[in-house]
């Protein structure tokens, strides 16, 4: 399927690793020109590196912390036009309610939903003087499932489903689509290395780990294993398109049917 990208400048915020990467790859290949972000110029530079080799497409590197205010507004005074923008920057981290200061719930808020809302702020008149783009979230089952350990991270992804609906209603009218994406439990760079340390500590297997996690913790999953990056891709790459101009103000489901519901 031709999803159509050709032209299209797209920014995809913490893209060196994982989900993030997937999607800027997946991006590339389908023809849009990528911004991939990162923290760090190393990180960037290998990530660049290697997505070029991998896609043969125009991928472009801005390393800064889109969390920051400053990083978000060069980002888009260094590359104007950008017309797809992929809200894919967060952080997380098990720990049990009573132990979670007010330091972490306002890091949270700020890295996961802020940053988010920032980038949105500052692409969104290009994308209305167009009349054309798209603005998506990436949240998570955790947002309507909030996970007991990890309940400021839930927080976070919750807000990101209430400002992708109220911005959608805001561009009601225009070319300019805006949805949330909520994968599942996701073997991510991060997943994964958390789940090898659990693993090595416990003398299991990553696959005895992985089935334990699905019987107990989310057992309501359908697929009974953790998905991939690319298969969140694929997704977003698509919501991302011409094709889905009809889709917006959405939160759509990648999660392996962890959630509960037909709805």
């Amino acid at each position: 399927m031709d999803l159509q990208l050709n032209g299209k400048l797209a920014l995809v915020s913490g893209s060196t690793a994982g989900i993030g990467y997937a999607i800027a790859s997946t991006l590339a290949k389908e023809g849009a020109s990528v911004i991939v972000n990162g923290r760090t110029q190393a990180s960037v530079d290998e990530a660049v590196e290697r997505m070029r080799a991998e896609t043969q497409g125009t991928v472009i590197g801005f390393a800064g912390d889109l969390s920051q205010a400053d990083a978000a507004k060069e980002v888009v005074r260094r590359h104007p036009g950008i017309s797809i923008l992929v809200n894919n920057l967060g952080i997380f981290e098990p720990k049990a309610f009573e132990d979670i200061p007010d330091e972490d719930w306002l890091r949270f808020f700020d890295v996961n939903v802020l940053s988010g809302i920032r980038l949105a702020r500052l692409v969104l008149p290009e994308m209305k003087r167009v009349n054309w783009g798209r603005i998506i979230f990436i949240s998570s089952e955790s947002a309507v499932q909030i996970p007991t350990e990890m309940i400021h991270y839930g927080m976070t992804k919750t807000a990101q489903l209430a400002v992708s609906r109220g911005l959608a209603e805001a561009v009601a009218g225009t070319a300019i689509t805006v949805n949330s994406v909520l994968p599942g439990p996701t073997k991510s760079r991060g997943v994964g290395d958390f789940v090898a340390d659990m693993a090595r500590a416990s003398d299991k297997s990553f696959e005895q780990i992985e089935a334990e996690f699905f019987d107990h913790v989310r057992p309501t999953s359908l697929i009974k294993r953790f998905g991939t990056p690319q298969e969140v891709a694929s997704l977003v790459a698509y919501v991302a398109s011409p094709l889905a101009s009809a889709t917006t103000g959405a939160a759509l489901r990648v999660d392996g049917g962890v959630v509960k519901s037909a709805f």
